[in-house]
Protein backbone atom coordinates (compact mmCIF):
# COMPACT_ATOMS: atom_id res chain seq x y z
CA UNK A 1 0.00 0.00 0.00
CA UNK A 2 2.77 2.67 1.19
CA UNK A 3 4.52 1.41 -2.43
CA UNK A 4 1.56 2.71 -3.91
CA UNK A 5 0.78 6.32 -2.31
CA UNK A 6 4.47 6.46 -3.67
CA UNK A 7 4.72 5.60 -6.66
CA UNK A 8 1.05 7.89 -7.81
CA UNK A 9 2.90 11.56 -7.06
CA UNK A 10 6.29 10.13 -8.51
CA UNK A 11 4.31 9.58 -11.79
CA UNK A 12 2.52 12.55 -11.47
CA UNK A 13 5.81 14.52 -11.51
CA UNK A 14 7.27 12.39 -14.25
CA UNK A 15 4.40 13.44 -16.43
CA UNK A 16 4.94 17.45 -15.92
CA UNK A 17 8.74 16.70 -16.87
CA UNK A 18 9.57 18.63 -20.09
CA UNK A 19 11.02 16.52 -22.90
CA UNK A 20 14.39 17.93 -22.41
CA UNK A 21 14.13 16.70 -18.53
CA UNK A 22 13.13 13.67 -19.32
CA UNK A 23 15.66 12.75 -21.72
CA UNK A 24 18.10 14.15 -19.31
CA UNK A 25 17.03 11.69 -16.51
CA UNK A 26 16.58 8.95 -18.86
CA UNK A 27 20.64 9.62 -19.58
CA UNK A 28 21.78 9.56 -16.24
CA UNK A 29 19.75 7.12 -14.94
CA UNK A 30 22.28 4.04 -14.89
CA UNK A 31 24.92 6.55 -13.50
CA UNK A 32 22.72 7.79 -10.42
CA UNK A 33 22.16 3.62 -10.12
CA UNK A 34 25.99 3.22 -10.26
CA UNK A 35 26.74 6.24 -7.77
CA UNK A 36 24.02 5.30 -4.91
CA UNK A 37 26.06 1.79 -5.49
CA UNK A 38 29.08 3.04 -4.37
CA UNK A 39 27.76 5.28 -1.29
CA UNK A 40 26.32 1.87 -0.08
CA UNK A 41 29.45 0.10 -0.51
CA UNK A 42 31.38 2.96 1.32
CA UNK A 43 29.20 2.71 4.00
CA UNK A 44 29.50 -1.01 4.43
CA UNK A 45 33.38 -0.80 4.55
CA UNK A 46 33.65 1.50 6.76
CA UNK A 47 30.66 0.13 9.20
CA UNK A 48 32.89 -3.13 8.28
CA UNK A 49 29.37 -4.78 7.85
CA UNK A 50 26.52 -4.21 5.21
CA UNK A 51 22.75 -3.56 6.51
CA UNK A 52 19.70 -5.73 4.77
CA UNK A 53 16.48 -4.76 5.14
CA UNK A 54 13.87 -7.34 6.61
CA UNK A 55 10.17 -7.13 6.58
CA UNK A 56 8.41 -7.78 10.11
CA UNK A 57 4.61 -8.15 10.03
CA UNK A 58 4.05 -6.80 13.86
CA UNK A 59 0.03 -6.68 15.49
CA UNK A 60 -0.38 -3.74 17.20
CA UNK A 61 -3.63 -3.09 19.67
CA UNK A 62 -5.75 0.25 18.77
CA UNK A 63 -9.07 1.36 19.46
CA UNK A 64 -11.22 1.20 16.75
CA UNK A 65 -14.76 3.46 16.28
CA UNK A 66 -17.77 1.77 14.01
CA UNK A 67 -20.96 3.88 13.59
CA UNK A 68 -24.11 2.36 15.45
CA UNK A 69 -27.48 2.53 12.71
CA UNK A 70 -29.27 5.34 14.77
CA UNK A 71 -26.00 7.03 14.06
CA UNK A 72 -24.15 7.35 17.09
CA UNK A 73 -20.62 6.32 17.53
CA UNK A 74 -18.78 3.55 19.66
CA UNK A 75 -15.17 2.52 20.46
CA UNK A 76 -13.60 -1.22 21.20
CA UNK A 77 -10.18 -2.60 20.45
CA UNK A 78 -9.08 -4.00 17.55
CA UNK A 79 -5.43 -5.17 15.99
CA UNK A 80 -4.19 -3.04 13.49
CA UNK A 81 -1.65 -5.54 10.91
CA UNK A 82 1.26 -3.51 10.04
CA UNK A 83 4.99 -4.05 7.92
CA UNK A 84 8.01 -2.56 9.66
CA UNK A 85 11.22 -2.83 8.33
CA UNK A 86 14.38 -3.36 10.14
CA UNK A 87 17.99 -3.17 8.69
CA UNK A 88 19.79 -6.43 10.27
CA UNK A 89 23.46 -6.30 9.83
CA UNK A 90 25.11 -9.17 8.08
CA UNK A 91 28.97 -9.67 7.40
CA UNK A 92 30.56 -8.96 4.49
CA UNK A 93 33.92 -9.69 3.26
CA UNK A 94 35.59 -6.58 3.59
CA UNK A 95 38.08 -7.18 0.67
CA UNK A 96 35.43 -8.23 -1.70
CA UNK A 97 33.69 -4.53 -1.03
CA UNK A 98 36.98 -2.63 -1.39
CA UNK A 99 37.59 -4.20 -4.86
CA UNK A 100 33.60 -4.12 -5.70
CA UNK A 101 34.30 -0.27 -4.83
CA UNK A 102 36.69 -0.10 -6.86
CA UNK A 103 35.03 -1.46 -10.01
CA UNK A 104 31.78 0.37 -9.52
CA UNK A 105 34.51 3.89 -10.04
CA UNK A 106 35.62 2.55 -12.54
CA UNK A 107 32.29 2.22 -14.08
CA UNK A 108 31.42 5.62 -12.59
CA UNK A 109 34.01 7.14 -14.59
CA UNK A 110 33.37 5.62 -17.99
CA UNK A 111 28.81 6.66 -17.04
CA UNK A 112 30.32 9.97 -16.77
CA UNK A 113 31.63 10.61 -19.54
CA UNK A 114 29.04 8.77 -21.46
CA UNK A 115 26.17 10.57 -19.29
CA UNK A 116 27.25 13.96 -20.60
CA UNK A 117 28.15 13.72 -23.95
CA UNK A 118 23.73 12.21 -23.84
CA UNK A 119 23.18 15.04 -21.72
CA UNK A 120 24.65 17.51 -24.31
CA UNK A 121 22.77 15.66 -26.55
CA UNK A 122 19.33 16.18 -24.98
CA UNK A 123 20.14 19.51 -24.30
CA UNK A 124 20.45 20.47 -28.31
CA UNK A 125 17.80 18.23 -29.09
CA UNK A 126 15.01 19.70 -26.55
CA UNK A 127 15.77 23.63 -26.39
CA UNK A 128 14.48 25.17 -23.81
Amino acid sequence: MYKVLFVIPLLALVACATPQQSCIASATRELNNVNSLIQTTQANIARGYALYPQQQVVVVRDICTRQNPDGSSFNYRCDQTQTVTNNVPVAIDVRAEREKLQQLQQQQARLTRESNAAVQQCVAAYPE
